[in-house]
This record gives structure tokens, sequence and C-alpha cells, in this order.
């Protein structure tokens, strides 16, 4: 919002009292069986993508990061860098293919990539979304993405990657909508208990994900990318 996740925050479901099960109510009357027209995903002006995009992390990063926008065709460059950030919007389809929510067009989740990342798992989300542009099923699209890595068409994940998804306006799910800002960290393989993650008083929370080879440890952040304070971690 895999996540990308995928964000892990699109792995770990977080209850929100009284708003969540209006949402689920919602959802359970508009399931997302289907992609909905290419438009629904779009966001009109570059300008407004570029801004959701970078307020993904503090303004000392991303500043200076590139940022792509999503067009018809596919992703594209539409501010050159200097850190080696990548700042940008992920859509729905970075989820796992079996999550309820894989074509909500409502999804909007601001990433911005460390250089690691961006060289290294960015471009498992840069395909999956080229996959979904050329009109693929959830079923084709995770076969071509398993045959691309058997191939070794997508890069090794680099140690150290990692990303900022700190946006006070994502929109991750219709059940956690903002959620919590926070940053993960994407390790190759199921490396939870290495970590120590979801254990009692572990800050670290972890989640593998087989589609993408890898295990997600997100950390919440105390506060949004703009220095306003992020909710409570009881809500």
């Amino acid at each position: 919002m895999r996540n990308n996740l995928i964000a892990l925050a699109f792995l770990v479901q977080v209850v929100i009292p009284g708003a969540t099960s209006q949402a689920r109510a919602q959802a359970k009357k508009a399931p997302y069986l289907a992609m909905a027209p290419l438009d629904r995903y779009l966001i009109p002006e570059e300008k407004a993508e570029v801004a959701l995009a970078r307020s993904a992390a503090p303004a000392s990063i991303s500043d200076a990061a590139e940022v792509m926008v999503l067009r018809r065709d596919g992703y594209t460059t539409a501010v050159k860098g200097s850190n080696g950030f990548v700042c940008i919007v992920e859509r729905s389809w970075s989820k796992p293919s079996d999550d309820p929510e894989y074509w909500n067009s409502k999804i909007r989740a601001p990433h911005c990539f460390n250089p690691d990342a961006a060289r290294t798992f960015l471009p498992i989300y840069l395909k999956k979304t080229n996959l979904v542009l050329a009109g693929k099923s959830k079923g084709q699209i995770l076969a071509a993405i398993a045959s691309a890595f058997e191939d070794k068409e997508l890069p090794a994940l680099a140690p150290g990657a990692m990303v900022y998804m700190m946006s006070k306006r994502q929109y991750l799910s219709d059940d956690d909508m903002k959620w919590h800002p926070h940053v993960m960290f994407y390790v190759s393989g199921d490396a939870a208990k290495s970590w120590g993650a979801n254990l009692p008083g572990s800050p670290v929370i972890a989640a593998n994900d087989p589609e993408e080879r890898a295990t997600i440890f997100m950390v919440v952040a105390g506060a949004w990318s703009d220095g306003t304070p992020g909710p409570s971690m009881t809500h």
C-alpha cells in the first residue's frame, strides 16, 4: 500500500474500533472479484501523484528521490533523483494474490525505497504492474513472477533493502486505511525467528512472503513523514 505489501502493512490486520465493522460490511457487499477499469487506479494529476509518493518519507529523504508515477502503459520516472531512493505509490496488486482486496482500486500505498530496495525489490512490483496492464489473471501473474525468480530475471534481494511507509495519506485497505507510519526491511527467505519478531514485547512485526521470496519486517514509527504524531498502537 506488498507492502508493497507487497508491503508488510498489507499482511497485518489491525483492528480500528468503530470503523472496522462498517468497513468489513461494505467490503462484503462489494467484493473485489476482478480488476476495475484502469482509470480507477490512475491519479489524473501527475503532480498530485508525485506529492503523494514523496509523502512516504521525510522530506530530507524524499525531496532528492526519484519519483515514479503510474500511467496507462506502466510506471515511468516523473522526477529524477540524486540520492538513490525511489518513491512510488503502489496499487492494490502489490498485495498477496489471495488477499480479498487485490483489485481494490482505492488502494494508495506510498513507498520510498532505499537504493538497495529500489534496485532489488521494487522490480518485483514493477513486473507485476506490467502483467496487470497486459490483462493477466492473478494466477498468471503469480506463475510469471515465480518463473522470473527461477530464470533470475528478477535480481537477488540485496542486504540492507528497506522502505519508508510514513505517509499520512496512505490507504492500505478498507479496514486499516491509514494504519500507522512505519518502515519495513526485506530479508531473503523465511527469517522471522532470526530477528526476534512477533514475540511478546518485541517492536518488530514480521511476515513471510513466499510469493516474493522474502520476509518483511515492520517497525512502527511514532510520527508521520510530516512530523505529526502517529496513532497509538492501542488503536
